[in-house]
């Protein structure tokens, strides 16, 4: 796992099909994409309104998400917000996720038109020291997985701006998935699952260690798993204090990117952020064998969307 920087010098070329290709097979592979210099700057009066918001009661949500697909905001303080604040906001975030998949439709081209555009969020909150329960907390290393929008192997990639006017956003992160899970695997697997989605899932969940039965409702087998995965990391003292950690401090107007269904990744300290999502295809993908769906498959004996 590494952090590629990308500079403005290169931004300023018209991207080869090759660099593209480039980029997302190491984003794929577990990299970080650091710009220095974020290529979706945020105009000067937008910047201030959105460091001028603050929610009042950290308890009511983590975030506030920008919904593309239908044009609505949720997670805002009702209770403190006026109308022309949250008009103001929406036309903010609306206008942020457009330049965000403008720029990232150029600069990575394999994609191009094979990603379900997902939510974007507005981070007003202080990182270090939230009081949030146990699952929603930032500040342990986690991969992500959606409870409510299961993404039947399309992979989570994560565009982040820090637009605090002088700190850092401080992350760490760990190995990249295909490491982490054989942790909580035996050497050997077997025998395979039964074929039925179902029973695949279960003795997926058994192979890593992963008791509890998983329901039968509408998520696949690979969404019910990294779900359960999500919060098993989240819950294992064990890892979060012996795995390995390796720290970056993302600069103020700097911009990053990355997967984090295969990065596991906790947020220590920061404050001000924006953040798009894109739910990219399997097809799509340079180096499918790297995606957590395969790894999983491969594990598992069979098919699990």
């Amino acid at each position: 796992m590494a952090v590629v920087t990308i500079t403005p010098e290169e931004l300023s070329r018209p991207v080869a099909d090759a660099q593209a290709r480039e980029w997302c097979a190491q984003l794929e592979a577990g990299d970080i994409l650091l710009f220095p210099e974020t290529p979706v700057p945020i105009p000067p009066f937008d910047l201030a309104f959105l460091l001028g918001q603050q929610q009042s009661d950290s308890s009511l949500h983590k975030n506030i998400a920008y919904k593309p697909n239908i044009d609505k905001l949720s997670g805002v303080d009702t209770k403190t917000a006026d109308a022309e604040a949250v008009k103001r906001l929406q036309s903010i975030m609306r206008a942020y996720s457009q330049h965000v998949v403008e720029f990232l439709t150029g600069f990575l081209s394999p994609y191009r038109a094979k990603w379900r555009l997902d939510y974007a969020s507005f981070r007003p909150q202080e990182e270090q020291g939230r009081d949030l329960p146990h699952r929603r907390r930032n500040d342990l290393l986690h991969t992500d997985a959606f409870p409510t929008r299961p993404t039947y192997g399309a992979r989570i990639l994560r565009f982040f701006n820090n637009i605090h006017p002088t700190r850092t956003r401080d992350w760490i992160v760990s190995d990249p998935f295909a490491t982490v899970v054989k942790q909580f695997a035996p050497s050997e697997i077997a025998p395979a699952p039964d074929t039925t989605m179902s029973r695949a899932a279960k003795g997926l969940g058994r192979a890593v260690g992963l008791s509890a039965a998983i329901p039968a409702i509408k998520r696949s087998p690979y969404d019910e798993f990294m779900m359960r995965f999500h919060n098993l990391l989240k819950e294992n003292a064990r890892f979060q204090a012996e795995c390995p950690k390796y720290s970056w401090k993302f600069p103020s107007g700097s911009s990053w990117m990355v997967y984090t269904d295969t990065v596991p990744h906790a947020v220590l300290a920061g404050q001000y952020a924006l953040e798009q999502t894109l739910l990219v295809e399997p097809d799509a993908l340079v180096a499918p064998e790297t995606s957590p769906l395969k790894v999983l498959e491969r594990i598992a004996g069979t098919a699990l969307v």
